[in-house]
């Protein structure tokens, strides 16, 4: 099993497929809160990463759930304000 550590460096490198993996395992495992929370926002970053945006938020919501607090709430509020981008000009021509 992943450390959190061991996680973050896979992702830096941007082995995505192999962080959800690696998420997936530590989540099944059970244990803290907090590192479960950061578990599944680094799980968000990589789908991500992969152009996944659905299965990011629901990611970050996961995260959101297990700590408010934590970085997956303003991951999860830039995902929304990307989402809801949209220019005005080309609806008016």
């Amino acid at each position: 099993m992943k450390t959190i550590e061991e996680i973050k460096q896979m992702l830096s490198a941007s082995r995505s497929a192999e962080v959800v993996a690696a998420v997936d395992e530590l989540v099944a495992q059970g244990g803290d809160r907090r590192v479960l929370a950061q578990a599944y926002y680094l799980r968000g970053n990589a789908y991500r990463q992969q152009g996944d945006m659905r299965q990011a938020m629901n990611s970050y919501l996961e995260a959101i759930d297990l700590d408010p607090e934590g970085p997956a709430a303003q991951a999860y509020r830039t995902m929304q304000e990307i989402l809801n981008f949209y220019d005005h000009d080309l609806y008016n021509p």
